[in-house]
């Protein structure tokens, strides 16, 4: 298989190389993680689309490009080689572009892409992570709307969102992964709280989102009532899976800050770290190598699937090794205060193993759907 980039491939390459020389934001504006880095993060993204560079592979009647995914595959590459955020537009816009329909794609689908609202996902509860079909958030239909009551949490960036997508029960009568649906509605609606959740980090990224007859109209329900459970599906494929590729570049750039810095370091401490350096040299290229495969399946025509799981394993124990490496190599400014980014990647690192679907549901769908192992 040729991972290799085509003409037209690398010519827009060399041309987005070329923008985000002149138009990167600075580091330090990556850096924050609370507020200001969420307007920082929301201004990168529209200078991104005014430059051309987002939702390449969406369709061009909503905003897109009609390109492959290729291309989406690019700049997120690019971008995070250049050591800013990759854009995160496409998760729940997928959603909408499989499930909602023609009027929904038109409402929602351009302004997103613009950046001009913000989105949060409501999916994970208490109790109802990790077996997000579990859910107890009810939606009771009443003549045109649907009245919403229950709670979510671990809800990224619900504080600052404009908009929600939110899973919930329509029919508790039916089989859990059956009886789902899916809502969208604007975070300033009568029947709404939001309690952020400050991480171990310092920073409040994640929130607790509480529903108390929140009425939402039936013409916001994206796909027919039980959609829920396939739409989800599609959303964490996507999260797991190729669109992440500039993760992998933000490792590698990540990887070359390390390679740097030791470079400053006495002999017998360079010799002491050269092997978990190496490790983390091949468990990107593992990761990488694996993401392009996928990615050139998506670019055939074929759907995420369960080898998303694998992309996501990969790229946890990727994270992991690097926010260990990089706090060890940081020495003692991480405990005296000094170096807090290195803090939060460490931190950071670890949740890894949760948000997305947790290690373990991963390795259950790696067995059962791609090896084919039977329920114990």
């Amino acid at each position: 298989m040729d991972f290799n980039d085509g003409p037209d491939e690398a010519r827009f390459r060399g041309e987005l190389r070329d923008w985000l020389r002149e138009n990167s934001p600075s580091h330090d504006a990556d850096g924050d993680h609370g507020e200001k880095g969420n307007v920082a993060n929301l201004e990168w993204h529209r200078r991104l689309y005014a430059g051309g560079w987002l939702g390449l592979s969406w369709p061009k009647e909503y905003g897109g490009k009609g390109l492959t995914p290729i291309y989406d595959a690019i700049v997120n590459e690019e971008v995070g080689a250049s050591g800013a955020s990759a854009p995160s537009v496409g998760y729940l816009g997928r959603a909408i572009l499989h499930f909602g329909s023609d009027e929904q794609k038109s409402e929602y689908l351009p302004s997103m892409l613009r950046g001009d609202v913000q989105w949060c996902q409501g999916f994970s509860e208490p109790g109802a992570g990790s077996d997000l079909a579990s859910l107890r958030t009810r939606a009771e239909k009443r003549d045109d709307i649907y009245v919403v009551n229950g709670q979510k949490v671990w809800t990224s960036r619900a504080q600052w969102a404009d908009w929600c997508l939110l899973l919930c029960r329509t029919n508790p009568e039916l089989p859990k992964h059956k009886g789902i649906s899916c809502l969208v509605f604007e975070m300033d609606r009568p029947g709404i709280t939001v309690h952020p959740l400050k991480q171990t980090w310092g920073t409040a990224e994640f929130n607790e989102v509480f529903f108390d007859n929140l009425e939402v109209p039936v013409s916001r329900r994206i796909g027919e009532e039980g959609d829920g459970w396939p739409l989800a599906t599609t959303v964490l494929a996507h999260e797991r899976g190729p669109a992440d590729i500039g993760f992998i570049s933000h490792f590698q750039h990540q990887l070359q800050e390390f390679e740097a810095l030791l470079q400053r370091l006495p002999h017998d401490q360079r010799a002491e770290f050269a092997p978990r350096v190496a490790q983390a040299y091949v468990s990107i290229a593992a990761c990488r190598l694996h993401v392009l495969k996928s990615l050139s399946l998506r670019a055939k025509g074929v759907a995420p699937g369960a080898d998303t799981s694998i992309d996501k394993l990969l790229m946890t124990r990727v994270e992991q090794e690097l926010g260990a490496l990089s706090l060890d190599v940081a020495g003692s400014a991480p405990l005296l205060g000094t170096d807090p980014e290195t803090v939060y990647r460490y931190l950071r690192s670890r949740a890894a193993s949760i948000y997305g679907g947790t290690e373990q549901i991963q390795h259950s769908i790696v067995a059962q759907r791609i090896l084919g192992m039977q329920r114990a």
